[in-house]
């Protein structure tokens, strides 16, 4: 059973770093399940969605809070929705990419249910982290975390990938 993690400094770099490994998982035939994040500029503040892999099913997991808000703008029933969709899918993957162990997750919430469900069905999980919720992600991982520099993060899938059809 592994779970990695992936920090990639920058805004923005994590979702990018994890979309691109998804999509080449896939295209070497990797049995993975990925929620994605893309983020679109919309002049004062991003829009974002998170994309399931396979496929192109999108949710959008933002909300339109004003140009003049602070405060987070996730939106918590986009992400169930995406959470409900990557559970319906989850049977036969082989690894689990998760865009980001967020605040929801720290809290209980989002994925955190589903990341726990696929390490239990011996399903390998790679999440995005970012500094703010480190602590809760290593706090959850109870020391099973492993993390992932992002240019390994490919071999690290086709390992748990191996690992599985060998256990």
């Amino acid at each position: 059973m592994r779970l990695g993690y992936v920090m990639v400094p920058g805004q923005g770099e994590t979702d990018r770093t994890l979309t691109a490994v998804a999509e080449a998982g896939l295209a070497r035939g990797l049995p993975l399940l990925a929620a994605v994040q893309h983020n679109t500029d919309c002049g004062y503040h991003c829009d974002m969605d998170l994309r399931i892999l396979p496929g192109d099913t999108q949710f959008r997991i933002s909300q339109n809070l004003g140009e003049e808000s602070s405060g987070c703008r996730l939106d918590p029933a986009g992400l169930e929705a995406a959470v409900a969709e990557v559970a319906a899918r989850l049977s036969g993957a082989g690894v689990l990419i998760v865009n980001k162990f967020g605040k929801h997750e720290a809290e209980g919430r989002g994925f955190r249910p589903l990341i726990g469900q696929a390490l239990a069905e011996g399903c390998a999980v790679l999440v995005g982290v970012n500094d703010r919720n480190l602590s809760g992600f290593l706090a959850f991982a109870e020391g099973m975390e492993q993390p992932v520099a992002p240019e390994a993060a490919l071999d690290w899938l086709h390992e748990a990938v191996q690992e599985r059809a060998v256990a």
